[in-house]
């Protein structure tokens, strides 16, 4: 295929928080790019999922959820991170939960106020709409708070109607060579992967506020071996949660390793060796200098 046949560009994904975006950046790409977890706030990451499709390669820009709190130097880090994530983008996708409109909606939608950049909305979780009747005077209303390029309704966990989504984004791709190598997904390594799985699994069993104050570090990953070696250490903020991280005689420790383990060899392909250490930095979330050093 010649270079001049092909198109390709970046599409970012823009929303508050638990709307869906990592899971339409998976369900697009068909491959895990970004942990999924019911908490919001779960990506803190500018992640890059690849969707090549035969001349035409769209680079999905999923970003951290753009929210009105920015009670730690985290929140603001993550906020920081979605908005930097516009730049150089040739379509952003504005993406609500139908039936939905919410303060940290109207904030993410004001952040797009002055792009000359293409906007489509993406109307996601319409399978949790009883009566799709509801759903037109929805998009009709939001139509209202701008003239968006284009509006798809889908489903991203069921993989509903999303071809027509890859279909309004590929029609705008600028004429070019690949931006990223045909049998790449995503721009992360595994080591950032092996990380994310990690902290999914603490997401998952971990309540309350506790999970938002955890970062994982990999101190280890040696694939040189019949296994892969990964050693990683869980940085809490306070001493109080250690304990709760670690569990009575080891065991919430061992309950997360055990199933981070299984999600990497799956992922991997591969025997995984996984090591878990818990330790203790004190109120990293409010030292700007802490979360960028933990790699936000």
């Amino acid at each position: 295929m010649s270079e001049s046949s092909l198109r390709s560009g970046m599409v970012a994904l823009v929303g508050r928080p638990n709307v869906g975006k990592s899971t339409l950046v998976n369900a697009l790409v068909g491959e895990k790019v970004s942990i999924v977890t019911p908490k919001p706030q779960t990506t803190r990451h500018r992640i890059i999922g690849v969707l090549t499709r035969e001349n035409v390669q769209i680079a999905l820009v999923d970003t951290p959820g753009l929210h009105t709190a920015q009670k730690t130097a985290l929140n603001r880090v993550m906020n920081e991170t979605a908005v930097a994530s516009l730049a150089g983008i040739d379509v952003v996708l504005f993406v609500v939960e139908a039936g939905q409109w919410r303060e940290d909606d109207a904030a993410a939608l004001a952040r797009l106020s002055k792009l000359s950049t293409p906007v489509g909305l993406v109307v996601n979780k319409v399978d949790r709409v009883p009566d799709k009747r509801e759903l037109l005077p929805f998009m009709e209303a939001m139509n209202e708070r701008r003239a968006f390029d284009f509006v798809v309704p889908v489903s991203a966990q069921r993989a509903d109607n999303l071809e027509a989504l890859v279909g309004e984004c590929s029609a705008r791709m600028p004429e070019g060579p690949y931006l990223f190598p045909e049998d790449e997904y995503t721009d992360r390594n595994m080591r950032f992967l092996a990380a994310e799985t990690v902290r999914e699994k603490l997401m998952m069993q971990l309540q309350q506020e506790l999970p938002y104050s955890i970062a994982i570090e990999i101190e280890r990953f040696d694939t040189s071996g019949e296994q892969i070696e990964i050693h990683a250490c869980i940085w809490v903020s306070r001493d109080s949660h250690k304990s709760i991280v670690i569990g009575r005689s080891g065991a919430m420790l061992k309950k997360i390793g055990r199933a981070a383990r299984l999600d990497l060899v799956e992922r991997l392909g591969q025997r995984v060796d996984l090591r878990l250490w818990v330790k203790v930095r004190d109120n990293w979330i409010d030292s700007e200098a802490s979360v960028r050093d933990l790699g936000h």
